[in-house]
């Protein structure tokens, strides 16, 4: 079986997940991604209204039993049942992965009076010289803000489902990729609308709200795209608590939280021939420091997804399919007009985590667990796989604005198979294949420097 090559974010995004980010992106930051106003993070050029901001990082990492050739069709989707297939006698074992990524944040703002402010901001992430995800921007928007009323942001975005669980919380934990991609979540959302309250007093604490809408690709008329993400924040001294829920219909079927919300597939000319599904999840995060050294912290995400069937679209050469998502690939299972069934699934997400801040140095340790499926799915998608990961890291700090680390971790899978679902590849962030071993291991070094 083949399939029509799809636009290279959505076809090729968690691919890339696994090949590039897998083993050498546990410690991604999205140091400037993270909290309710991004243009005030790091040391900003100014020049009047206008303002320059970013970051960058270098990354090497050697991890064992790397397999790039053991995927027969290395390009397909770990949906597609053809992707599961290997290669025979194919040869793994340790090697090494770098990357370079560049991000930065270009922005203007205005005080136009009566307390309001005006802003736009535009951003975009290179990864060894590429755009991470083509024909999305991380931030495309403009906002109107104002300190009683709140802020009101309209264009392209991430999502806090996506930039809280990268960091601060997985990249504290060398797990940012881990923690930040993995899921039933969206990353990046392109003609949203978002509103953030001021905050509010409640329990002696401070609370901000916030909602964001995205109508994804309007070309689909009859399985029409949408998005919700409801957010609050709660802070109390020490204590920071994030808890987030998303909610979607008829966006790309997908186990890659980092990835944009669109449509069902890239081409609204499938429109007609799909059924329509939909994903979300709810995930609860905090950070608790104990005193000036120790910090704390920890999540839970539950996630879900409806079930996407596969069917041809284009009875070419080669054929052209969907985009599905937990489908029972029996022949006995063919429903009316040669699809084949998707089932709905959900599982639980767990992670855990300490730091240690010792004057310029930070030691760090995590944990997080990909659980197994709930679906009556009787075909294995990798519902009864589980991934458990851990991870150690040492950070110290240069000062204005560099810092250098090195990293360790390891997974165990719970069985020799197909990855869990909560992982969008059978190799994805540790670039260790779930179905070539159920152990393995990565060391490595990198440097961030943020302006």
């Amino acid at each position: 079986m083949h399939t029509r090559r799809t636009p290279r974010e959505l076809e090729n995004g968690p691919a890339r997940t696994a090949r590039q980010a897998g083993a050498k992106s546990l410690v991604r930051v999205g140091v400037l991604a993270a909290g309710l106003s991004l243009s005030g993070a790091g040391h900003a050029i100014e020049a009047g209204p206008f303002f320059l901001t970013g970051f960058f990082k270098a990354e090497e990492v050697r991890t064992s039993h790397q397999c790039p050739s053991c995927q027969r069709f290395p390009s397909e989707n770990k949906q597609r049942v053809w992707a599961d297939q290997l290669v025979n006698g194919a040869p793994y074992g340790a090697g090494s992965i770098g990357t370079l990524i560049i991000q930065p944040y270009a922005g203007v703002r205005f005080d136009v009076g009566g307390g309001f402010k005006v802003e736009g901001l535009i951003s975009q992430r290179w990864r060894n010289g590429q755009e991470d995800i083509p024909g999305y921007y991380y931030a495309r928007n403009i906002a109107l803000s104002h300190e009683d009323y709140g802020s009101l942001r309209i264009g392209a975005m991430t999502t806090r489902g996506w930039s809280l669980a990268d960091y601060p919380y997985g990249t504290n934990l060398a797990l940012a990729d881990a923690w930040g991609s993995s899921g039933a979540g969206y990353g990046l959302v392109a003609k949203a609308v978002r509103y953030t309250s001021r905050p509010f007093d409640l329990a002696g604490g401070d609370l901000v709200l916030e909602a964001t809408y995205d109508q994804g690709d309007t070309s689909f008329k009859t399985n029409k795209p949408w998005f919700v993400e409801l957010y609050g924040q709660y802070r109390n001294g020490d204590l920071l608590i994030d808890a987030i829920y998303q909610n979607s219909r008829n966006g790309n079927p997908q186990a890659w939280t980092h990835g944009p919300f669109t449509g069902l597939t890239p081409f609204p000319e499938d429109d007609s021939k799909l059924g329509g599904s939909g994903q979300g999840m709810t995930l609860l995060m905090a950070r608790y420091n104990v005193d000036q050294k120790i910090e704390l912290s920890g999540g839970i995400r539950r996630n879900w997804w409806s079930g996407a069937y596969a069917v041809i679209t284009q009875y070419t050469d080669p054929q052209q399919w969907n985009n599905m998502f937990n489908v029972d690939w029996r022949s006995s299972a063919t429903l009316p007009g040669g699809a084949q069934p998707g089932y709905s699934v959900t599982s639980v997400d767990l992670l855990g985590g300490l730091r240690y801040r010792m004057g310029k140095w930070v030691a760090a340790t995590g944990i997080m667990y990909l659980g197994k499926g709930n679906t009556s799915n009787p075909s294995e998608r990798g519902q009864n796989n589980s991934a458990l990961i851990n991870t150690v890291q040492l950070q110290y700090d240069y000062g204005n604005g560099l810092s250098v680390y090195a990293l360790a971790g390891m997974v165990h899978y719970d069985r020799q198979g197909l990855s869990p679902m909560s992982m969008p590849t059978n190799s994805a962030f540790t670039n260790v294949d779930s179905r070539i071993t159920r152990n393995g291991n990565w060391a490595g070094v990198g440097m961030i420097y943020v302006h």
